[in-house]
């Protein structure tokens, strides 16, 4: 096994973790927040106001949520770049799955919501994730 078989190990890997965040982000992004924020103001009890220290600490939370989408954003973009150029310099390599029933010449490479999964001559699929062997 090479060193660009651990490179795309660990892109792969890395791609899992940010799929999972931002799965949770796209469910709890900012408007979800400003919603449930604007429907707690309305439905408070005039007597007891919400504190301002409260007020502003919330206001502060919206503003790291709506940062979270904005950064989630960002490590999609970098992960499909990364993706990118491990698709680049895959192409016409042979690689083996992790569980070894799996091996083949790479003829292309496409960027799926799992990650990279690589199309072999033959028409099988190998998901780029950890244990796969590229030589």
């Amino acid at each position: 096994m090479d060193v660009t078989s651990t490179t795309s190990a660990t892109a792969a890997t890395t791609a899992a973790a940010a799929q999972a965040t931002s799965s949770v982000a796209a469910k709890l992004n900012a408007e979800t927040f400003l919603t449930l924020f604007m429907t707690q103001l309305k439905n408070q009890d005039p007597t007891k106001p919400m504190d301002g220290t409260e007020y502003v600490s919330q206001l502060a939370t919206l503003s790291q949520v709506e940062q979270a989408t904005q950064t989630n954003k960002k490590l999609d973009s970098l992960l499909t770049s990364s993706f990118l150029d491990q698709a680049d310099s895959i192409v016409g390599r042979t690689i083996s799955s992790a569980d070894g029933t799996t091996s083949g010449t790479v003829q292309s490479v496409r960027v799926t919501s799992d990650g990279a999964l690589a199309t072999l001559t033959d028409g099988r699929t190998v998901l780029l994730q950890s244990g796969v062997s590229v030589s």
